[in-house]
């Protein structure tokens, strides 16, 4: 039982409701225990990462104990750029709707070099997804829905001014010393789940580094609220007159906010840089002399792209920040952040239950810190082209520039910040190589893509990806096979195109055959599916021995005598 005390209508409030929460120090019965509380998880850092976690894993049944070193939510807006796989995830922890509702949707961008525009671009071209690309939300407001979702969870036990201290690693798990407003006092942890941010307090008491490339720029972000007639959409600027030699990059947020991020160079103060009358000249070179605004927040930034080596140590584990850090361009951070902790849940929450071995939780670093390095490989590139730092490397980006006003090849290698998507965990353990031929994107290791669905019988729109078990699911383009019902754990799902002799049986009804398109299906095709939406294993004509096989992969079981 949570011994927070906030007020829940205060987290449905405005921006400034919300970041104006103070939340009293409330006392927990640990405090007072002859010896340490041993409890099965605990995550430190209650961010949009272990609050997501902590969500997953409550859902999943498993008690979480959640501590952060503070008394509020998160002031400024900092991480605004949700994208479509982070709202899926969202969606099956309960708040996915609220951050879209809330948030501004977007699919389009466009760059500009100099004073004129060179094209636009479509971030999801196709139809048939529930969710849109991204959407723009202040992070204060994404942490008040997640803090909102878990105070609902009575698993979740979540803790404010509670700041870990030290860290003593065992065997069997780890023992936290906890500072609170009444003295310190441990925990005895079985797992403990690291997403206390980059600078990561637990990272330092293992004596663990990030490693990685610090760039030498400065950028500075400012909020600025106002009303405009711009379009919703991502502008980026090259060498901008109004900002000569440097980018800016204009971000629409709700409640008429707008993000700005202007380069400064390496030479630049960053004191001197965050003071208004240094800025508010920069914002009105871009919206013009007349232009009616207020500055509701800066920051000035130094970035890196880096990593931990590893991400599991034993029983404590790292996700996020924590682990990984990436430039802002291409809003890798947070969105990789809440795919590890998706990524993470189901893993441990079958560890904890007996199913799988601990080994489980070492495929989490492998296949988290193959998609951080994909994220840092993409977010490198992106800040090398916005940010050449030789005359060479200018020119060559500058006329790649030119060309894309008409080429379509140099479009594809302007990098104004390609933007977050889900990894495609290639060559994970948990994967069952095809032995069937496929076409298309939707091989073992992908996320599974969402489109629209019906149900027999039912008015409007299913969504294939609200349809998946908790657990694995299994796709079947055809009836289910009486053998796959005796599997434990699994969902079934019978899927039909429109018309077809068993559609009134199905539990799905592929209406635009958007399903069979995107995963190559023909009658009998069968996908296996992970917890976490990954594809793990497909089949044309799938057989009971080599589905229990996949399954006992996917799930780790295979793990404990390999």
């Amino acid at each position: 039982m949570s011994t927070t005390a906030i007020p829940l209508d205060a987290l449905r409030g405005s921006g400034a409701d919300i970041q104006a929460i103070q939340i009293p120090y409330v006392r927990h019965p640990d405090q007072d225990a002859q010896a340490p509380v041993r409890h099965p998880v605990v995550i430190v850092g209650a961010g949009p990462v272990g609050l997501s976690l902590a969500i997953d894993l409550a859902q999943r049944g498993q008690r979480v104990v959640l501590l952060d070193n503070d008394c509020k939510l998160s002031t400024g807006s900092r991480a605004i750029c949700f994208s479509k796989r982070t709202l899926e995830i969202w969606d099956r922890l309960g708040v996915g709707q609220a951050m879209v509702d809330k948030g501004v949707s977007w699919n389009l961008g466009k760059v500009f070099f100099r004073d004129q525009p060179l094209y636009p671009f479509n971030l999801l071209p196709e139809d048939g997804h529930e969710r849109p690309a991204f959407i723009n939300l202040q992070q204060y407001y994404a942490e008040a829905y997640l803090v909102e979702r878990a105070l609902q969870l009575p698993l979740i036990d979540l803790r404010w001014h509670s700041k870990v201290t030290a860290l003593a690693p065992r065997e069997d798990g780890a023992l936290l010393t906890v500072e609170t407003p009444d003295g310190t006092y441990a925990i005895d942890a079985q797992w403990v789940l690291a997403c206390d941010g980059s600078r990561s307090p637990l990272r330092a008491m293992l004596g663990q580094e990030s490693h990685g490339r610090i760039f030498r720029d400065r950028f500075l972000i400012a909020d600025v609220k106002m009303r405009a007639d711009f379009p919703t959409e991502r502008w980026f600027w090259f060498d901008p007159p109004f900002h000569p030699g440097q980018s800016v990059l204009l971000h629409r947020q709700p409640d008429d906010v707008w993000r700005i991020d202007f380069q400064l160079g390496w030479d630049a103060d960053p004191e001197e840089e965050k003071k208004p009358e240094n800025i508010l000249p920069r914002i009105r070179a871009l919206l013009g002399k007349e232009a009616d605004f207020e500055l509701e927040w800066a920051s000035v930034y130094t970035f890196a792209c880096l990593r931990m080596d590893r991400f599991v140590h034993g029983r404590v584990v790292f996700a996020g920040d924590s682990a990984h850090g990436v430039s802002p361009f291409g809003a890798r951070g947070a969105n990789s952040g809440v795919q590890d902790a998706e990524n993470l849940a189901w893993k441990l929450d079958r560890v904890l239950r007996g199913q799988a071995p601990a080994a489980l939780i070492e495929t989490y670093g492998a296949e988290r810190e193959y998609a951080a390095d994909e994220n840092i490989r993409n977010s490198t590139r992106a800040t090398d082209f916005i940010t050449p730092k030789s005359e060479i490397s200018r020119l060559f980006r500058d006329a790649v520039l030119d060309l894309a006003r008409e080429h379509e090849f140099a479009r594809r290698i302007v990098n104004s910040g390609r933007l977050s998507v889900p990894a495609t965990l290639h060559g994970s353990a948990l994967n069952t190589p095809d032995s069937d031929a496929f076409e298309g994107t939707q091989l073992p290791g992908a996320v599974l893509a969402d489109a629209p669905m019906r149900r027999p019988g039912k008015e409007g729109t299913a969504w294939l990806l609200r349809a998946l078990g908790p657990d694995f699911t299994l796709l079947h383009f055809g009836p289910t096979p009486p053998w796959a019902r005796q599997l434990d754990g699994v969902r079934n799902l019978s899927i039909a195109a429109e018309g077809e002799a068993h559609a009134a049986q199905a539990d799905l009804i592929d209406a635009q055959g958007l399903a069979a398109r995107r995963l190559d299906a023909r009658p009998g095709t069968s996908y296996l599916l992970r917890p976490d939406q990954h594809v793990c294993a497909r089949w044309r004509r799938p057989d009971e021995a080599g589905v229990r096989v996949a399954l006992e992969r996917a799930g780790g079981a295979i793990l404990a005598t390999a």
